[in-house]
């Protein structure tokens, strides 16, 4: 089992107009990187009046400057929100300032706030992402220059430039939530991204889904195609433990109010209590307990695990206590 971070940095308006607000965040990249992470993930969002990351691909171009191992991912990047052709040529450039260590996560989006933002309907979100799709694709692996005439987007005598490192292009990502989108996911030859919130049952039956549906295409199975985000902090008491959970609830309670979250059976009218997210999602105790969980995931074929990049997972002592037990699992099964 792999282990990467899934998040944002954080930039409220009134605070300092410089990068002092995103340093927290880029120096938790920096250690992840020395400390043997697999990956960052990175969200991009609008209009959420909580200072949310926006320009995502910049900022990942910044870290790439700043680690050398670690694999830097968008998710995601919502395709229509952006101009198919610029947005390949900055996928392009990311992809060789990180020395080829991009992942592109993309998806067709959620929030109703940036649907209304950007005057889309929603119900063309999946006609636009289809359309951006097929021109991103082009443009990454056309060698001649090309036209193309579509219902959104249109373009004369292009070529898309600088080619991207990873041939044919970056490892392409999205997120799923139903069981027919994650069987979809996995006829595309995507890699799936499973939410945070989504119970054992439900991640055990997006999994399988996932899986049928690589066997049913002649596609061959592998973890590491999967990333499962989850809540994960590392305690060091019972009591610290307690504390964890009631943040777990409070940082819940934040994000819903931009709508449903998704995997959860029912959506509770306040997430106040704590309860709510003994859910078996969240993966809070101390290492014992979290090794214990992340186990089960394993047997279920989770083998690929994000966790939140909320501060509230203390990299250095998860890499100590709990990393090496699966890196010892690893070597053993060689």
């Amino acid at each position: 089992m792999k282990f990467g971070l899934f998040g944002g940095a954080m930039q409220g308006r009134g605070e300092t107009a410089d990068s002092q607000g995103y340093r927290k965040f880029i120096d938790m990249v920096v250690q992840a990187d020395q400390l043997g992470y697999e990956s960052v993930f990175m969200v991009e969002h609008h209009f959420s009046g909580i200072g949310q990351v926006s320009a995502t691909l910049n900022f990942i171009s910044h870290i790439a400057a700043r680690t050398e191992q670690i694999r830097l991912g968008t998710a995601i990047t919502v395709l229509p929100w952006h101009n198919p052709i610029l947005l390949a040529e900055e996928v392009a450039t990311t992809d060789l300032l990180s020395g080829g260590r991009l992942d592109f996560g993309a998806g067709k989006g959620y929030r109703d706030i940036e649907f209304k933002g950007f005057k889309i309907p929603k119900e063309e979100a999946q006609e636009r992402f289809d359309e951006t799709l097929e021109i991103l694709l082009k443009a990454w692996t056309s060698e001649e220059r090309f036209s193309y005439e579509g219902k959104w987007w249109s373009y004369e005598d292009v070529i898309v430039e600088p080619e991207p490192v990873q041939k044919p292009h970056p490892p392409l990502w999205t997120g799923a939530g139903t069981l027919e989108s994650c069987a979809r996911v996995g006829r595309t030859g995507f890699n799936l991204l499973l939410d945070q919130y989504g119970d054992s049952e439900i991640t055990s039956n997006r999994l399988k889904a996932f899986q049928d549906s690589c066997e049913e295409s002649g596609r061959v199975y592998n973890p590491m195609e999967v990333g499962l985000t989850r809540a994960v902090t590392l305690t060091r008491s019972a009591e610290e433990t307690r504390d964890a959970k009631e943040m777990r609830a409070k940082r819940a309670a934040n994000m819903s109010r931009f709508g449903k979250l998704p995997g959860l059976r029912e959506q509770p009218k306040t997430f106040s209590d704590g309860s709510l997210v003994e859910d078996d999602a969240a993966i809070i105790g101390q290492p014992d307990e979290v090794i214990a969980r992340l186990k089960e995931l394993e047997s279920q074929g989770v083998g690929y695990v994000m966790a939140l990049a909320s501060g509230a997972l203390d990299l250095k002592f998860f890499a100590d206590e709990v990393m090496p037990v699966f890196a010892d699992r690893a070597a053993a099964a060689e």
